[in-house]
């Protein structure tokens, strides 16, 4: 039998002793058990190392050693926080002390932080502390210079080694040792079994880390491994220096993601390149910004750091931080104030907001833009140079990355370096651009499973509910549309129609969000955290008058700890000219309510109380209805639940997601998610991208090729678009205003006149938005994309041009509808006629988290749940899911989904008669599923069928791969914008696929297909 199974600790501390001294460079000190020492000090060691090493009179040693130790015996007085917060000055910055009455105060360095060799390190095992009323006995104490800088409790393999971090924590009362912790740096506890944590003085135990990193040699135990990383002279040295922080009354030492990030962006930093930093939510990233700042200023000779938000609760965020810790940073108050700091030197840290870059609607606004840097031209004056050398955070960089705003900067800081931070990976779109700005990922993304796996947030449960609605008299609300749009034109209609077609399914009725308003109040009794009080929850409404409205029927429930917080702020003039007299408009009824809940309160004020009420006591501030803001940014541990009544997806789903995803006692395991909109398959791709390897880096050579390619693009995209829109109007003759309207709208009295050129007004008003579309996404990029001055000038006044033109046919044809007088009207006949059905829980998630599902189940690792028990009750559960999207994506090619169907009941009966083991039964369930759910060709196709669409007609039509292509071509030559609405424009393209397929049963089946394709 082996001995060393549970063997005894001691044996632990002799071989890390050895580590420490064979491997590490530490010379051994001995054993202290003998002795009682009341301080963390070796005077003699520290003496010898000022003097001999350093160089210092026996004067300035002298004078230096009584203030380190007058500072660490006053933690009686002053607390170990500010005790240890005063060491650690007199550590990194030196002890002020003079030779003598009269002459210049000297800095007696007391490490060498820029030469670790020329220290003296040690280590002591053993070391017994006088205590106040009991003694302790450290098992080994890290010296550096004689100074106390590490400490480490070890247990045996038997022992969990959360009591070895209870110990440091009992240590630290006032009863024990507290004043020898005074000069603590790393504060660690570890056994055989469980490796290493660590943290530093008055770190509460769930903060306690683990650090994580590879390395090119062997280590029989964690524990060897991680203490040989993070103990070496250098890294230990390095980790007080640079990632060591006080922040508001909590000192804090770094996570290993924000350690890599750092020097990895130190290493871009001193090449002069730019990146972004991504690290997931909640895992420190603003901190990460202030030891990266610091590091700059003490690196970089004459260097200033911008901050630069997009947000006004960020920005306040961001200076309050910095100021917390101790460095002093100017929030600026206008684009002139930016524009003053830039130009002197007064101020070394600046905080600001991307709009004080410029107008708002720069971010669409060519003209705006070029007058803007003219203003600061003009404003700044001649001799206007930003000063100094100038590096540029940008946080939340997806959100401003790619606007004209960021154009500004980059004009008024041309040399700057810009570095962007985020919580949420590039996406796709978004990414080409992004790197032409920033340029690649600075290290390695640290992604939402990794900051799960190490604890520093919480993984999240998924729980969808439908509330499902219903029309309850059809015929009544049809009978109401033509009475209240009578007199309008079937344009105008269309309009009105999809607008409150739209608003019923994304607001629904008051009947829906009653049903809603009772489910959470229903949560509030009877969840965990909720009904305690601990915790509390957000509603995401989709917009604000929906945010109102479920405010209202809050406090209808006698519910009224909740509050709304939203950008909008009440003000008399807003209802102005709003009242049609058909009752009270969505802009009235938000006056009234947010008038109601203010009470007279300045808005500011009370969003900056409601939110402190939110964060510290959560039984008096039990609910947020949000809809945009505090979606990011915000962090409040209490917040548990995430109840979501809107449509996201990408970066705002996965920001809003992760509000309940902190921290937060011992009683908090889980952020809860509760989601009305059946969002699961955009919350899994969104976990997808937070967890994938899709998000490679590009190398600096790439940007220029993406750079190229995009550039030639949209060039050819703006052209085939302005010579589409040109091509429409070349035929009207003269080009002027009376010609126009005859052309596109006849006599505009006469109704048949405009009935019979409504097809020539609608395919002219698509033309002109994807014109409008292709020049916005490019107009401060003209010169890029080849284009003349005078060019870019005629493509302007043609753009500005057909924009006039448009607007002028659509009121001189009444297609334009003012939807405001319609408005009161519409919201009545969808309360009167829409009702909802009590909410029911469609999803059976709620006992597997998100990472599970999406890591586990949606990815490589299904292997996780083979080794469960119920391993029928698994596989039945997948083959629902399975079976579920068959049936949803079977109208969009019957012929292909009945194979699908086939396939996954041979794979059923194989699993039910055991001719399949289950490893293989879940591999080849989890290859169909891909098949159904992959958006890429499926199967063995024809070349020449690119989209789905063809691949649908080509399954349903015998393979036939001619007649395929064929009715392609006579559908995209037929098909009309809107023609799935319309009975007439579906007629017309039903009679032109006649002419091909002949049969009115294949013709009526392939209708039905062609209606389910995106493409048309």
């Amino acid at each position: 039998m082996n001995k060393d199974i549970g063997k005894k600790e001691s044996i632990t501390q002799q071989r890390v002793i050895r580590l420490f001294t064979e491997q590490l460079g530490y010379s051994y000190q001995g054993n202290w058990e003998d002795g009682q020492r009341d301080s963390p000090i070796e005077i003699q060691l520290l003496k010898t190392f000022l003097m001999e090493r350093q160089g210092y009179s026996k004067v300035l040693t002298d004078k230096a050693i009584g203030e380190l130790s007058k500072i660490c015996q006053s933690v009686g007085v002053k607390g170990l926080y500010e005790a240890n917060k005063k060491v650690y000055s007199l550590l990194r910055y030196g002890v002020n002390v003079r030779e003598e009455l009269g002459k210049m105060k000297e800095s007696v360095h007391l490490i060498d932080w820029k030469h670790p060799e020329n220290n003296f390190f040690g280590i002591a095992e053993e070391v017994s502390v006088k205590g106040k009323k009991y003694n302790r006995r450290p098992d080994l104490v890290l010296y550096v210079n004689g100074i106390a800088l590490g400490i480490i409790e070890l247990k045996n393999t038997r022992i969990a080694l959360e009591k070895g971090i209870r110990q440091h924590i009992s240590s630290q009362s006032e009863d024990f040792i507290p004043h020898f912790y005074t000069a603590m740096q790393l504060v660690m506890a570890g056994n055989d079994s469980q490796g290493l944590r660590y943290g530093t003085s008055l770190t509460s135990e769930k903060y306690f880390l683990k650090w994580k990193e590879e390395v090119d040699r062997e280590f029989e135990y964690s524990l060897d491994k991680y203490l040989y990383l993070l103990c070496n002279k250098k890294r230990l040295l390095e980790l007080v220096y640079d990632f060591t922080i006080f922040d508001k009354g909590v000192k804090k030492v770094c996570r290993p993601n924000q350690y890599f990030g750092i020097k990895a962006a130190q290493e871009r930093i001193l090449d002069r390149k730019g990146g972004i930093l991504w690290h997931t939510q909640g895992s420190g990233k603003s901190l990460t910004m202030v030891w990266l700042t610091k590091w700059i200023r003490e690196n970089i000779t004459d260097s200033r750091v911008l901050i630069i938000t997009d947000r006004e609760e960020l920005d306040d965020q961001i200076e309050k931080l910095f100021k917390a810790v101790g460095e002093n940073a100017y929030r600026t108050q206008s684009g002139r104030d930016v524009l003053k700091k830039l130009n002197e030197k007064t101020e070394s840290l600046i905080c600001s907001l991307v709009h004080k870059f410029g107008r708002r609607k720069l971010e669409h606004d060519k003209d705006s833009q070029e007058t803007y840097l003219k203003e600061i031209k003009q404003a700044s004056g001649t001799d206007f140079s930003p000063k100094g050398n100038i590096f540029v955070f940008v946080d939340e960089c997806h959100r401003t990355q790619s606007g004209k705003l960021h154009e500004a900067m980059k004009a008024i800081m041309p040399e700057a370096l810009f570095i962007g931070f985020t919580g949420t990976p590039l996406l796709k779109k978004d990414k080409q651009k992004s790197i032409e700005i920033f340029g690649p990922y600075i290290g390695n993304p640290y992604k939402f499973d990794e900051a799960v796996a190490d604890g520093v947030v919480l993984d999240l449960l998924y729980e969808a509910r439908d509330v499902a609605q219903f029309v309850t008299d059809q015929k009544s609300i049809d009978e109401w549309f033509e009475a209240e749009t009578k007199g309008l034109t079937y344009v105008a209609k269309e309009v009105l129609k999809k607008k409150w077609g739209t608003m019923q399914k994304v607001l629904g009725s008051e009947s829906r969000l009653k049903k809603i308003v009772f489910d959470i109040v229903k949560d509030f009794k009877v969840k965990p955290r909720l009904s305690t009080g601990e915790g509390n929850a957000m509603l995401v409404s989709n917009s604000i008058y929906q945010a109102c409205k479920y405010y209202e029927l809050f406090q209808q429930s006698k519910f009224t700890e909740c509050a709304i917080i939203t950008s909008y702020s009440p003000h008399h003039g807003d209802i102005k000219a709003e009242d049609a007299g058909e009752g009270d408009t969505e802009i009235i009824l938000k006056y009234r309510i947010y008038q109601d809940m203010l009470k007279g309160e300045d808005p500011i004020d009370f969003e900056k109380r409601v939110k402190e009420l939110f964060i510290h006591e959560p039984k008096r501030m039990k609910l947020l209805i949000v809809v945009d803001k505090l979606l990011t940014g915000f962090d409040a541990p209490s917040a548990t639940y995430l109840y979501i009544d809107k449509s996201m997806q990408d970066h705002g789903l996965f920001q809003a997601i992760c509000r309940v995803n902190r921290v937060d006692g011992e009683n908090k395991t889980y952020g809860y998610i509760i989601d009305y909109k059946d969002l699961f398959n955009s919350l899994e791709k969104s976990i997808r991208d937070y967890t994938s390897e899709a998000f490679d880096n590009f190398d600096d050579e790439d940007v220029k090729g993406l750079l190229k390619d995009r550039l030639k693009t949209s060039r050819e995209n703006l052209d085939d678009a302005l010579e589409a829109v040109v091509a429409i109007c070349e035929v009207v003759h003269p080009q002027d205003e009376p010609a126009f309207i005859r052309y596109f709208c006849g006599n505009t009295e006469v109704e048949s006149d405009l009935k019979d050129r409504e097809e020539r007004r609608l395919v002219f008003y698509k033309a002109v938005v994807s014109l409008l579309r292709c020049y916005t996404s490019v107009a401060n990029e003209m010169s890029k994309l080849g284009y003349s001055p005078k060019e870019e000038r005629e493509i302007k006044e043609q753009v500005t041009f057909y924009t006039k033109l448009r607007e002028t046919i659509k009121q001189a044809s009444r297609d334009f509808v003012d939807l405001k007088a319609y408005e009161p009207g519409m919201r009545q006949l969808m309360d009167m006629y829409i009702d909802a059905k009590a909410s029911k829980k469609i999803s059976d998630f709620e006992n597997a988290s998100l990472v599970d599902l999406i890591v586990n189940i949606a990815s490589e690792s299904s292997g996780a749940y083979t080794t469960k028990r119920d391993k029928e009750a698994m596989a039945e559960k997948i083959e629902n899911n399975v079976s579920k999207v068959i049936t949803e994506k079977s109208s969009t090619n019957p012929a292909y989904y009945e194979k699908m169907s086939e396939l996954l009941l041979e794979l059923i009966r194989q699993r039910k008669e055991e001719t399949l083991a289950y490893e293989e039964y879940l591999q080849k369930i989890k290859d169909l599923a891909a098949q159904i759910g992959g958006e890429d060709n499926k199967g063995d196709y024809p070349a020449s069928l690119t989209t789905n669409a063809q691949r649908a007609l080509y399954d349903n039509l015998g393979e036939d791969e001619v007649l395929t292509l064929a009715l392609d071509n006579v559908i995209q030559a037929n098909i009309l914008d809107g023609w799935r609405e319309n009975n007439l424009k579906e007629k017309k393209l039903k009679i032109a696929i006649s002419g091909i397929l002949k049969e009115e049963e294949v013709v009526t089946n392939i209708m039905k297909i062609i209606k389910a394709q995106r493409e048309y």
